[in-house]
Parts: structure tokens; C-alpha cells; sequence
């Protein structure tokens, strides 16, 4: 699972190599900028503590607060963690604003064009997991029977133009995070939507505001369809009835996520050295371990699977 001791000697080797890299590129920064080595105008960094904005699914289900976070306060207790949870949209727009220090999420696209922007230096994957559809019990779209992703999303659309007036068929998060994104990707291959920006319209189509966990709570609430991450859903799936979960797991749903370290000649604010310990440990073996074995003894599966030994380029 965690790849051989070399794979992962030769990540962590990259990984030292690409933060000291980092830091040399901030160093030449600070030189151009009024040539004593010293950035002029610039504001030291706050190094005690560590703003974070974060995907909702990683405290959804658990994974920041039971295993990350402990973690690396053992190791760095002189650094207050401040973690924010937010769709991967607005975590992206937190980095482009300077408002962040280092981010976690799990959109790919934004991700990578956020490396294009120089706003973000360094993009480490650690982790994936799926995405998933729940819904009521007895599937009345037949969910279950989609040879994918994009088929099921096609079923749930022709079932809810069957509804009666004020019966909901889908929620969605509505908040442009990877999951929502994801989503209009669906509906999109679907045939539903014109584009891949487009929510489908009619009233069986509704939004939930809150992140994934409320997403899931208004859809047991109304007996309807949703997308979700794997993690989220198992952690919580307790507390949801009726849902259960409508489609088993397809390739075409696997949802990856990443911490990406931020340019501080950009955001002179951000506090780096903190940023890379904790990417550092994400990346690490013990980090790949923990998160690996998050989850098998409670629910039998891991919620994440860490792949941080995966290196590779494509998003």
C-alpha cells in the first residue's frame, strides 16, 4: 500500500530538495527587492502559529482532528494550528488572497492552475479516496444499475422530471468545491447540462450550504440523491438514515487530494516553515502510515489511501 522503503526515501529526498529550492527562490527574492538580501516593505511571517485552510471531507471525516493535527502538535508545539474548513474553491481563493499559509484540498484543476499562477509552489499529493452517490433506500433512479458515473447522473435527472411538485431529487453543495465541481462534470457527461459550469435547473434540483456533512443531512432530510466522498460518508453514515450508499466504486470517481505550499514572495505573510513541517509529514512514511490505517479497525476500510510514494506529474 505504502509503496517500498526506496520509493519513499526517494520522495522524501525530493521533497527536501524541492523546500530547500523554496527557500533559495525566496531568498533570491528578497535580494531583488531592494538588493541588501532584505525585502523591502515586507513583513515578518508569524512563525508560531499556522493557518491552514482545509476541504470540509478532511474534518467531515476526521482525519485532520484525529490524526493529522495530534500529530503535528506533538512534533511542534510551539505552533498554534488555526485550521478553517471550506470547500477546496474558496480554500484556492484563501491562498490567492494571502489569507493562508499552506492549503489541503482535492480539485485538481484548480489546483494546477494556481501552480501557474505562481501563487502556489509546490503541490504534493498524499491521498486519495472516491467519490460516491447515496440516496434513499430502494433506489427509485435504479442508481444502482449505472455502468458509471456520468449513467447514474443521467437516471437521477429522468427520475426527478418524474416528481411530484415539491419532492427533491438531488442536493448539491453548491460551493465550488471539488465535490461540487465534480458534480457539474457529471451532469455535463451526462447529457444534463450544456456545460460543465452548469447546475441542472427544475425543482427537484436543490442546494445545501455548510460543506459535505450538512450536504448529507438535508439529503437524508428530504430522501434525496447526492454526491460525496467516500470519507465523509462512512464516518457519518450512521447518522443519515435512510441514505445508503446507491453505487459502487468507479474509476472515474476516485478524488485526490494535496497540500500545496504557497509563494511567500507573493504573500510576504506566509509562514513557511511551519507550511513545509506539515507537508513534510503528510508525505512522510509515519504520515502515510497513520493516514492509511485511519479508519480500518472502526469501519473495516481505510477512509483514505495514502499515495504519496505515487510520484507523478499528471492531474
Amino acid at each position: 500500500m505504502f509503496g517500498s522503503t526506496t520509493q519513499m526515501l526517494v520522495r522524501r529526498s525530493l521533497l527536501v530538495l524541492a523546500l530547500v529550492a523554496l527557500a533559495a527562490a525566496a531568498m533570491v527574492g528578497a535580494s531583488f527587492a531592494d538588493g541588501s538580501g532584505h525585502a523591502a516593505g515586507k513583513s515578518a511571517p508569524n512563525n508560531a502559529k499556522l493557518v491552514v485552510y482545509c476541504a470540509t471531507s478532511v474534518h467531515d471525516s476526521g482525519l485532520m482532528q484525529d490524526v493529522v493535527l495530534p500529530a503535528y502538535n506533538t512534533a511542534h508545539p510551539g505552533i498554534t494550528v488555526n485550521p478553517t474548513y471550506v470547500g477546496s474553491g474558496a480554500a484556492i481563493q484563501a491562498a490567492r488572497d494571502g489569507l493562508a499559509d499552506v492549503i489541503i484540498v482535492c480539485s485538481p484543476p484548480d489546483e494546477k492552475q494556481l501552480l501557474t499562477d505562481g501563487v502556489a509552489t509546490l503541490r504534493l499529493p498524499f491521498a486519495y479516496n472516491y467519490f460516491t452517490i447515496v440516496g434513499p433506500k430502494g433506489d427509485p433512479a435504479k442508481v444502482a444499475k449505472a455502468k458509471s458515473a456520468a449513467d447514474a447522473f443521467k437516471r437521477i435527472a429522468a427520475y426527478g422530471a418524474k416528481l411530484a411538485a415539491g419532492k427533491v431529487a438531488f442536493v448539491s453543495r453548491g460551493d465550488a468545491s471539488g465535490t461540487n465541481e465534480k458534480e457539474l462534470q457529471l451532469w455535463h457527461a451526462a447529457g444534463v447540462t450544456t456545460s460543465a459550469a452548469t447546475a441542472p435547473t427544475g425543482a427537484w434540483y436543490i442546494t445545501a450550504a455548510g460543506g459535505q456533512l450538512p450536504c448529507l443531512q438535508v439529503t437524508a432530510e428530504k430522501g434525496a440523491y447526492t454526491l460525496t466522498d467516500t470519507a465523509t460518508w462512512l464516518k457519518n453514515r450512521s447518522t443519515l438514515a435512510p441514505l445508503v450508499m446507491t453505487l459502487p466504486k468507479k474509476e472515474d470517481l476516485k478524488n485526490q487530494y494535496s497540500v500545496l505550499l504557497l509563494n511567500q514572495i507573493m504573500h510576504d505573510q506566509v509562514a513557511s516553515t511551519g507550511a513545509e513541517w506539515l507537508a513534510a509529514w503528510l508525505v512522510s512514511y509515519e504520515g502515510q502510515q497513520a493516514i492509511g490505517a485511519y479508519g480500518k479497525s472502526t469501519y473495516g476500510q481505510p477512509l483514505f489511501f495514502p499515495n504519496a510514494f505515487a510520484i507523478s506529474t499528471r492531474f
